[in-house]
């Protein structure tokens, strides 16, 4: 059974390993409904399968988490869950990669992250990032998913919709 749209063809190194990555995701994610701890989970998932694939030799990540939408304050990503180096911890939507991504509610692919206007640089070793919203089922963005790479180019439309479908699968599994 394939999580994903668009990847019936799982001869395809790269969607094989995401449709098996959604998979464990959902079996992580079954029986919990916290929000903190669904991310949790996925963020250490995310990381270390995207580390240890060899569907994606030569492009390391080098961070994978969640920001989460600050109730206290519209407009704004807090840190949540994450595994990597220390990470900023609160952005504006509409600034950077995670707020544009936040403030425009869809996916955001950046190959070099020193040609995107306003990329905050947490981590000065990131060279590219991919970023998708946290979708409620309103279309309400409740944070973004973030992953970062230490070379350029590194994500493609096999990791948008690999990274969507966990995103989904996360919200679906979670009460906000």
């Amino acid at each position: 059974m394939s999580f994903i749209p668009g990847f019936n063809n799982t001869l395809n190194p790269k969607a094989k390993f995401y449709t098996e990555l959604a998979e464990q995701c959902a079996e992580l994610l079954q029986g919990q409904r916290n929000l903190v701890t669904n991310t949790a989970n996925a963020a250490s998932l995310v990381y270390h399968s995207l580390l240890e694939t060899a569907a994606r030799e030569g492009k390391p990540v080098n961070w994978a988490g969640f920001y989460l939408r600050d109730k206290a304050r519209a407009q704004t990503l807090i840190l949540g869950p994450f595994q990597g180096k220390p990470a900023c911890t609160e952005i504006a939507y509409g600034r950077g990669v995670c707020g544009t991504a936040a403030g425009e509610a869809r996916s955001v692919v950046v190959k070099d992250v020193h040609e995107f206007p306003g990329h905050i640089a947490c981590d000065a070793a990131s060279k590219s990032e991919i970023v998708v919203p946290l979708l409620g089922a309103d279309g309400s963005v409740h944070g973004v998913l973030d992953v970062d790479s230490s070379e350029p180019d590194a994500f493609d439309e096999y990791d948008r919709m690999g990274l969507e479908a966990i995103a989904n699968l996360v919200m679906e599994a979670s009460d906000v």
